[in-house]
């Protein structure tokens, strides 16, 4: 570790970051909670503002529903557009990172012969919405193959070559879809490099910032990407795996939070000169306005016009049917109380810290090693990837043995793991088995220190030694 990271990490960069702040959070006790990347928590400060909202809802549902909450709503836009650095017009929530991606996906028009272009670690959901344009559309799906780790240059270069390779056969890739921080695994992308290769190439720019807001930099004006969604509450997929012996086992769609706001909260972000393209909500609500043709005539909004001139895109995503949005209303109270225990630089660049030189800490202790590349680009982000010291050859004849089908072997294990880390050491960490080997994904979270990653370490090889004799695969069943 430099020293500049040792003492960032020993300071917590004058925040008010580590053991001492579990208390402000509503974990057990006793629970370690080593994997805010699949769902996150947020603290007791905003868990009494989120339900002093759900109240106001309760007390007098008519007036909040229609008078007092797009104010609110107002409110939680505008300390976004600052945070964010756009205008609070080209600001609108959605529920989560997915919904902003079929949003999107759902609303353009394709011709035949035009693509949709993305890569290979996409999030599960997304890529089966893209199967589904692909079957209901005239659009064509491209994937960019890779297998981490690679470096900036090679995929940004991907990304080019791709789209080139599409034009030469005669087609034309409309819109790419890509990551800020991908989920499994946990690394970063350099979407703001692929974002310039996709203005240069004429190619909508659809931006995946699930692991976005709260979690990396973000400037939204200079990145002018044409769409871009980001989770404040941010769940990432917890049921991963792509391997070689272990056959691949579907997505889970569960996301974690980087902006400490409770759940079912994302900013989608459609700059003016895109908002045209988005004509309809997910679902389509009572702002929708249907271009006149029979049997469709003008029809008012039954909803009480807003007290601010707002725009027809702002207006459609204001209300979308009747779900409880008290989240979104909890954004401006999230910030200050981020302000309060050290401010955004502080956060991320302690989480940031902690993740890298805490993993790698990790694979020190277990004698493995972190999934980045040479110039260490896939871990500036708050999430990192320690392998396991496993051989899975061995883990496959273990499973053999016991009768396990070869199909039943990685879900076996995934399952006695995930088991395991709650019943045995009452904490939990993301298993994935990625490029041909058993991996952990951590997060760096403001209420963990390094002696987390070490005690983590610790039971990772009880764990690991626990396996090897063959405790997960018990008279051909697995134990669950």
């Amino acid at each position: 570790m430099t020293s500049d990271a040792k003492e960032l990490l020993e300071t917590k960069n004058g925040g008010r970051f580590g053991k001492q702040l579990r208390k402000e959070f509503l974990f057990e006790e006793g629970f370690t909670n080593l994997n805010h990347g699949s769902f996150g928590t947020y603290p007791r400060a905003i868990r009494d503002v989120f339900r002093s909202f759900q109240d106001a809802h309760e007390a007098r549902p008519d007036d909040f529903i229609r008078y007092q909450y797009p104010k609110f709503n107002d409110e939680a836009r505008q300390a976004l557009s600052k945070y964010l650095n756009v205008p609070t017009s080209e600001l609108v929530f959605v529920q989560n990172a997915t919904t902003g991606v079929n949003t999107v996906l759902r609303s353009l028009t394709f011709a035949p012969n035009e693509y949709i272009l993305y890569s290979a670690t996409i999030y599960g959901a997304c890529e089966k919405t893209v199967a589904y344009i692909t079957e209901t559309t005239p659009a064509k799906a491209a994937k960019i193959e890779y297998t981490f780790p690679v470096e900036d240059d090679w995929l940004v270069s991907a990304f080019k070559s791709k789209i080139e390779e599409i034009e030469k056969s005669g087609g034309k890739v409309k819109v790419a879809l890509f990551d800020t921080v991908v989920s499994m695994p946990g690394v970063r992308l350099p979407f703001e490099r692929i974002t310039e290769v996709c203005r240069e190439k004429g190619v909508l720019s659809l931006i995946d910032g699930a692991h976005g807001i709260g979690h990396v930099s973000l400037d939204l004006k200079a990145l002018d990407a044409d769409f871009f969604v980001s989770n404040c509450h941010k769940y990432v997929s917890s049921l991963f795996l792509t391997f070689s012996f272990f056959p691949p086992v579907s997505n889970a769609n569960p996301r974690e939070r980087w902006l400490h706001v409770p759940r079912g909260c994302a900013i989608f972000h459609v700059p003016l000169r895109n908002q045209p393209l988005i004509r309809s909500t997910l679902p389509t609500s009572h702002g929708f306005i249907p271009r006149p043709a029979p049997p469709f005539t003008a029809t008012k909004n039954p909803l009480p016009p807003s007290n601010a001139p707002k725009s027809d895109f702002e207006v459609n995503f204001e209300f979308i049917g009747t779900i409880d949005a008290s989240s979104y209303l909890c954004v401006p109270a999230a910030l200050k109380w981020r302000e309060s225990i050290g401010g955004e630089e502080a956060i991320m660049s302690y989480c940031q810290t902690l993740a890298k030189h805490g993993s790698k800490r990790m694979a020190e202790i277990l004698g493995t090693k972190v999934l980045d590349n040479s110039t260490e680009t896939l871990t500036r982000c708050c999430l990192a990837n320690v392998a396991l010291p496993l051989d899975v050859k061995r883990m496959y004849e273990i499973g053999r043995n016991a009768g396990l089908e070869e199909a039943a072997i990685g879900v076996a294990m995934r399952d006695w793991m995930s088991r395991t880390w709650i019943d045995d050491y009452k904490t939990f960490m993301q298993s994935m088995f990625y490029d041909g080997r058993w991996w952990i994904r951590m997060s760096g979270q403001v209420y963990l220190e390094m002696a987390d990653y070490e005690w983590a370490a610790k039971i990772i090889k009880e764990v690991c030694e626990r396996a090897e004799k063959g405790e997960w695969a018990v008279k051909g069943k697995a134990r669950l």
